[in-house]
């Protein structure tokens, strides 16, 4: 067997920048995992493509493009602000620990 050895450390602080990104990439992949069931419904025969399995296949990636379409232009579900909010404070909490309080012994 392999032994695990543990992942190495992060190297520094991301910038807000990259944060924001990262935010958003993640609302955009929440945001198509709640669109996918209703692009599911639609009946492809009547498309403008003709459905088929071609265009079956191409399904996910179009619903992928519309929920980072919607997630960049700010007109998502809302929940790339919370994150960012989140990562910013765990990131302030990682630099500036809490110093656990002294445990009293009787």
């Amino acid at each position: 067997m392999i032994p695990l050895t543990p992942l190495p450390a992060a190297s520094g602080a991301q910038t807000p920048a990259r944060m924001r990104q990262t935010a958003q990439a993640f609302e955009a992949q929440v945001l198509a995992q709640l669109m996918q069931p209703a692009f599911d419904t639609v009946d492809t025969s009547r498309s403008a493509f003709g459905g088929g399995s071609a265009e079956a296949q191409w399904r996910p990636m179009l619903v992928e493009a519309f929920a980072a379409g919607a997630a960049r232009s700010g007109q998502g579900i809302g929940i790339q602000d919370m994150v960012l909010r989140h990562m910013l404070r765990l990131q302030d909490q990682a630099r500036n620990p809490i110093p656990a309080p002294e445990e009293t012994r009787p």
